[in-house]
């Protein structure tokens, strides 16, 4: 009976044991839980910051290599330029200004714009330029074919409007028309507006070249009088996005441009400076320069359901990015 005794004794011993420090009291639980709130809450705090300042960095850095490619881009396409408006030479295209003021634009049409302008577009850059047309010419004594160059019109545009395809900032789109190339083995007619011509490839509908003919007025009233031969189908095509569409009334930066040359578009309180241009059309060596500044809105990258949130401000520059370049046409044109 002792031997039993002892050995019941021996065996419920650490079962009691066991079973009296296998769990947690409830407010060993509301201490743990205390505890790990006020080491976690910080944690996420300070994460959920390090992610907000790599969103905006991401935003800043994102604005600032679209900037540097646009004015990449706009820079190779300026200097195949051979002549380049300023602003009242846009005017005249627009059918904006009069034309029996100062010779401005001679016999320019005022009926209707020589540009695709609507309220929410605004033409920054109108130039001509010769353009590369590879493989156009046929060289019959060697059955091969050769390049050629044609003049075109190139327009980019500042547009700020409402559709949600786009951001709420502004963007910068181009459009284009330009030359055939005379073909004599090309079907006559064949061309829209072209009856009595033969080219390969056709001009664009609606060109219509320049004419440097006119006697007794200047390069730049000769180039203001360009007239397009009608209606058009091509349509801008987006450059870059996200630009500052803040205005200088609402704390845009002013305008600036080197001596000698004119501001586009307009000084106004209601220009846009997020993309303008400064125009000197014909210089001393007849060719065309000009200076173009850029501003990108990375906040709009950030903030996409209000406008009003996402304008320029000195306190919060660094989300808009800038840039400018001055460049000068390859070609020229010389007229007496």
């Amino acid at each position: 009976m002792n031997i039993l005794r002892w050995l019941l004794s021996t065996q419920l011993k650490p079962s009691h044991k066991q079973n009296k420090n296998s769990g947690f009291t409830l407010i060993e639980l509301l201490v743990a839980m205390l505890i790990a709130f006020l080491v976690i809450t910080p944690l996420l705090s300070f994460m959920i910051s390090i992610l907000n300042t790599d969103g905006q960095e991401q935003a800043k850095a994102t604005s600032e290599q679209e900037i540097k490619a646009a004015l990449d881009y706009i820079t190779r396409d300026l200097q195949q330029a051979i002549y380049i408006y300023n602003a009242t030479g846009i005017a005249c295209l627009s059918g904006t200004v009069d034309t029996s003021t100062a010779n401005t634009c001679p016999n320019a049409s005022t009926t209707g714009n020589q540009l695709p302008t609507t309220t929410d577009r605004v033409p920054v850059l109108v130039f001509w330029k010769r353009e590369l047309v590879n493989q156009a010419i046929t060289i019959p004594s060697v059955a091969e074919k050769d390049d050629t160059f044609v003049y075109s019109l190139v327009a980019y545009y500042l547009i700020k409007d409402t559709s949600t395809t786009w951001s709420n900032a502004a963007r910068i789109a181009r459009w284009e028309i330009k030359d055939g190339v005379p073909n004599s083995a090309a079907t006559l007619g064949a061309c829209d507006g072209f009856t009595t011509e033969k080219y390969l490839p056709c001009p664009d509908k609606g060109f219509k070249p320049f004419d440097l003919s006119q006697k007794g007025i200047t390069l730049q009233a000769k180039m203001n009088s360009w007239a397009g031969g009608g209606t058009y189908n091509q349509v801008p095509v987006v450059l870059v996005d996200f630009i500052d569409q803040t205005t200088i009334a609402q704390g845009a930066p002013a305008v600036t441009c080197s001596t000698g040359f004119n501001q586009v578009p307009l000084a106004a309180t209601i220009v846009r400076t997020g993309f303008y241009a400064c125009i000197n059309s014909v210089g001393t060596d007849n060719r065309s320069t000009a200076e173009v500044y850029l501003r990108g809105n990375a906040q709009a990258r950030l903030i996409q359901n209000d406008e009003t949130k996402v304008r320029y401000a000195q306190s919060k520059s660094s989300y808009f990015p800038s840039g400018n370049i001055k460049v000068q046409g390859s070609s020229f044109i010389f007229t007496k």
